[in-house]
């Protein structure tokens, strides 16, 4: 077997299983080398199938690769690297070793051809990410953990039934475009929708993600909703439904984000605000709404881990500090931290000369191309709307505002390494996005730096950060909660099994009760005709007992020459 027909993922799945065996100095040089390896790798793979396995009466295509593989493949390997950069000295090897599996297997699901390949890497995606949440050994992130791998289960079981019902109302595995109109297709889709946090199972992720370690909920962040992007664009681009489901995520997004008052909630709940821009740019499903949605999700995993590495290197310092309530005044200790997490924000914010800028922006012209007007106009407001809870509040409460009296210094060197990098390929993608849009799955001809385009950007950005400080004082969080869909899993769904488990057990005593009770009927019935004093268990004379026998001949006899 070559190595272009080997699955890159695989190896960083190997590579992770290793990490826990090794010394420290052997797993910094995997951790920092195995993901530029398979990112090397990544790139050998041919168009077209590459390894195929049987399977029963099928024939699993392992490796195929195209442009859509590679785009999502190179920036899961990216992440992989600068992220176990981030992650270089944790304590915690066993998360090491999960983010490594987590990213490999969506390698995997990136490269896979067939149905069940993709169901098997995807299953591995998500005890892997479970894990990864798991490994922060608090018991906030244990319970987290336990709730999200519930609704990642139940996800995956929705997709195996869909699975298996498409295959058997079609006969084939490939995985190719479909269109919902099959109990099976149906299936796929609601289960590939739960992993990109679509409603109404949205809350699992600003749930669990802000429960991992100050590195975890970096890896977080990139794979698993950036793989139902892919799985998304792979399956189902076009379908109508997905423009509305997109379009309810990004203001669901940004309404809890401005609620909130945990730095990493924010940013979670921003996770579902850019994950729907890109599923309405793949419902629309133009080629220039499909090439939007894949470079978004390859610039939103570079900004978003930024920001989170800035988030992650506040908590690390701060000894586990994470409410605004709690922080302020930190761009005096911390600079590096600082600037990296601005240049974040403004990437979030599709700021000019930014990365954000040149892949969101193709979404609203595709809306705009197809006459889509109220989807436009929802995409330019909500693009205000990052800016106020992205690109403002989590800078501006966690390192300006109040001062908190707080001085941690930067954070160590690997850290800030990591966070340097992502922030000079945000500012590089947006200066210069030709290599991104030449490895896009369609040839375009995007020009975003057209002067309506870049002074209608500007102004909207202007206005809206205008609005924040002028709603400043409104915009100060307080100890709350915000009631979320996972109220009912949580809270109703928990009151639900107690009084299922109550009434059942009450059932089961009263049956168990009224069995008793039958039971110790008939055994008082036997004791009374078989006891000691019981008509049965009596000594009678042998005379009494001839007469009785006499006594019914003699009946019988009388019936037998009555019936004559």
């Amino acid at each position: 077997m070559t190595i272009d027909a080997f699955p890159p993922g695989v190896i960083l799945v190997l590579g992770g299983l290793v990490l826990p065996f090794v010394s420290q100095q052997i797993r910094y040089t995997i951790i920092l080398l195995l993901p530029l390896f398979v990112l090397w790798s990544v790139w050998q793979v041919g168009d077209g199938v590459q390894l195929t396995l049987p399977f029963l009466d099928y024939e699993l295509a392992v490796v195929k690769g195209d442009a859509l593989s590679r785009i999502f493949a190179t920036v899961f390997a990216i992440m992989a690297f600068v992220g176990g950069l981030f992650a270089l000295k944790q304590k915690q090897v066993a998360e090491l070793a999960a983010a490594f599996i987590y990213a490999g297997s969506a390698i995997g699901v990136a490269f896979a051809g067939d149905l069940i390949t993709v169901f098997i890497f995807w299953e591995i995606m998500a005890l892997g990410s479970t894990m990864v949440i798991w490994a922060a050994k608090t018991p906030e992130s244990y319970k987290a953990s336990m709730r999200y791998l519930m609704i990642h289960l139940l996800g995956g079981v929705i997709l195996m039934i869909g699975v298996i019902a498409h295959i058997a109302d079609t006969g084939s595995v490939a995985f190719q475009a479909m269109t919902p109109n099959s109990i099976g297709t149906w299936m796929i889709l609601a289960g590939f929708l739960i992993n990109a946090g679509a409603p109404p199972l949205t809350a699992w992720l600003p749930d669990a993600y802000p429960e991992g370690s100050f590195s975890g909920t970096v890896f977080l962040s990139a794979f698993t909703t950036k793989t139902a992007v892919y799985v998304l664009l792979r399956g189902y681009p076009g379908t109508e439904i997905l423009i509305y489901i997109g379009v309810y995520m990004i203001f669901y997004g940004i309404i809890y984000a401005l609620l909130e008052n945990d730095m990493r909630r924010i940013l979670s709940y921003s996770i579902i605000n850019q994950v729907g821009f890109m599923i309405t740019g793949i419902g629309i499903g133009t080629e220039m709404a499909l090439n939007g949605a894949a470079a978004h999700a390859f610039t939103h995993i570079i900004y978003k881990g930024l920001l989170l590495m800035s988030a992650g290197s506040v908590i690390y310092m701060t000894g586990g500090k994470r409410k605004c309530t709690d922080l302020g005044g930190l761009f005096q200790s911390m600079p590096i931290t600082c600037i990296c997490g601005i240049i974040g924000a403004l990437a979030i914010s599709s700021f000019p000369l930014t990365s954000g800028f040149i892949s969101k922006s193709m979404i609203a012209q595709a809306a705009g191309d197809e006459q889509l007007l109220f989807v436009w106009m929802c995409l330019a407001a909500a693009s205000a709307g990052v800016f106020l809870h992205a690109g403002i509040k989590f800078p501006w409460f966690v390192f300006f505002q109040k001062d908190s009296g707080l001085r941690p210094k930067d954070p160590p060197w690997n850290m800030k390494a990591a966070m340097i990098l992502f922030a000079f390929l945000c500012i590089a993608l947006g200066v210069a996005p030709g290599p991104l849009y030449d490895i896009l799955p369609f040839k375009t001809t995007y020009e975003p730096y057209t002067v309506p385009h870049v002074i209608n950007q500007l102004q909207l950005l202007l206005f809206a950060g205008l609005s924040f400080f002028l709603a400043l004082p409104i915009m100060k969080r307080t100890l709350t909660i915000s009631l979320d869909w996972d109220w009912f899993y949580r809270k109703f769904g928990a009151w639900l099994i107690v009084f299922l488990t109550r009434g059942t057990v009450e059932m089961r005593r009263d049956i168990f009760g009224n069995l008793q009770i039958f039971v110790n009927s008939v055994i008082n019935l036997a004791f009374k005709g078989h006891g000691p004093n019981g008509i049965f268990a009596r000594t009678n004379a042998t005379g009494n007992s001839v007469a009785t026998v006499i006594i019914l001949l003699t009946v019988l006899m009388l019936i037998f020459y009555l019936e004559i």
